[in-house]
């Protein structure tokens, strides 16, 4: 199984999105500076997550994000909340704008 993920930084007020089979521990690589495009906007906060069986079917979901606006955004994570939240991870709600 992988997860799509959408992290925002209240430090830079952007968005990060990106997919993985191992969702805790990327987003504690994260928030640890050791991915070093995502290091300046620590701390990052879990805004959005979603499952897919596949590695495939997660990169075209994370690419299809990636081209979304930060208005897009925002109004994709409003209109597909998390369901059921099976990460253990505190998801925060998403910025206004």
């Amino acid at each position: 199984m992988y997860f799509v993920y959408i992290l925002y930084s209240d430090k830079l007020k952007v968005f990060y999105k990106g997919q993985t089979n191992g969702l805790n521990d990327r987003i504690y690589r994260h928030n640890s500076g050791f991915e070093s495009f995502t290091k300046n906007g620590i701390p990052w906060k879990l805004i959005w997550f979603t499952t897919k069986p596949d590695r495939s079917q997660a990169k075209k979901l994370e690419d299809k994000l990636k081209n979304l606006s930060r208005a897009r955004t925002i109004a994709f994570i409003k209109k597909y909340p998390i369901i059921e939240n099976v990460t253990g991870l505190d998801v925060s709600d998403p910025p206004d704008q």
